[in-house]
């Protein structure tokens, strides 16, 4: 194992607004065009509650800040039960390519079948985002299909190819 998750801190606000601030660092397929705000008014709420978190993927062997995961509910019918957690990730363009991205995926789906009631996580990633996929795929997550149209970047709709991981999986 190469990195770890950790709970942000107020003191981890510079990175996090640092990491966030250029389409460098979001990657093409994170740049929604959304004009930045800080973490500061985050981190005074806090960065984990009942309906969102973030964690920041880190190095194990120096330390070193990589990038964050996140998680939002998705819901597939009134009772609490129905609601799914769906992934977010982001990692800085030096970290992309080494691995790390399967597995922060997979230790997040870890926590939130650890911490939640969740029966599903489910991640969606641009048609087009091929390493993500292939994250995905190494961190357990099985391909269920295309979300044709589904998302909003960049001036135009996009196709998001969704995976889930649910808890009976090995």
């Amino acid at each position: 194992m190469h990195v770890r998750l950790r709970p942000p801190t107020v003191a981890d606000v510079p990175w996090l607004d640092e990491a966030d601030s250029t389409p460098e660092n979001r990657g093409l397929f994170n740049d929604f065009g959304l004009p930045r705000t800080s973490h500061a008014e985050q981190a005074q709420k806090g960065f984990i509650d009942e309906n969102h978190g973030k964690l920041i993927v880190e190095r194990i062997a120096d330390g070193e800040p990589l990038g964050t995961v996140d998680w939002r509910p998705a819901m597939y019918g009134p009772p609490p039960e129905s609601r799914a957690w769906q992934l977010g990730i982001s990692l800085l363009p030096a970290a992309r390519g080494h691995g790390y991205g399967a597995e922060a995926l997979r230790l997040i789906a870890e926590y939130l079948f650890a911490n939640t009631g969740a029966n599903r996580v489910e991640g969606s990633t641009d048609i087009e985002n091929i390493a993500s996929q292939r994250a995905l795929e190494k961190a357990g997550f099985s391909r269920e299909g295309v979300n044709r149209g589904a998302q909003f970047r960049a001036g135009t709709f996009h196709e998001l190819v969704l995976y889930s991981r649910l808890r009976s999986d090995p």
